[in-house]
């Protein structure tokens, strides 16, 4: 069985080796890709305490993936956005529901995130929706 769980700001630094390969793997699947930020804008983030780490640990507290998520503020709402997420973490109606409760205790009231064709398939399973296609030039 996968527990899905936050990791505390003070263990970040401890963690990241350990979560280190599943976010690198996600930017370079990701469309997203190094586009916007990499793996050191990443860590960057969670240190600091931006974004939030994730990890998907079993039983015996071994790491079989790895999420970011960043929180956003709105009038209406207040997003958890998935940065990136690799491995194990959103791969069952289990950890899906982890995620979205973690989120809750968090304050979000959406959860988003982009994700590449396969990934849409597979999350639409635990009631993600299609929202919105993102289109961009670089200028």
């Amino acid at each position: 069985m996968i527990t899905v769980q936050p990791v505390p700001l003070e263990y970040t630094n401890q963690t990241w080796p350990l979560v280190e390969r599943y976010i690198a793997s996600a930017l370079e699947e990701g469309d997203l890709g190094e586009a916007l930020y990499n793996l050191h804008h990443v860590r960057g983030y969670v240190t600091s305490g931006a974004w939030l780490l994730l990890v998907a640990v079993d039983e015996n507290n071994d790491i079989h993936g790895a999420a970011t998520v960043s929180f956003i503020n709105h009038p209406l709402h207040r997003v958890a956005f998935v940065t990136a997420v690799g491995g194990k973490l959103v791969s069952n109606k289990d950890t899906a529901d982890q995620l979205k409760a973690i989120m809750k205790q968090n304050g979000a009231t959406i959860l988003q995130a982009f994700g590449r064709p396969s990934i849409v398939r597979l999350w639409r399973r635990y009631n993600f929706e299609s929202r919105n296609t993102l289109v961009e030039v670089l200028l």
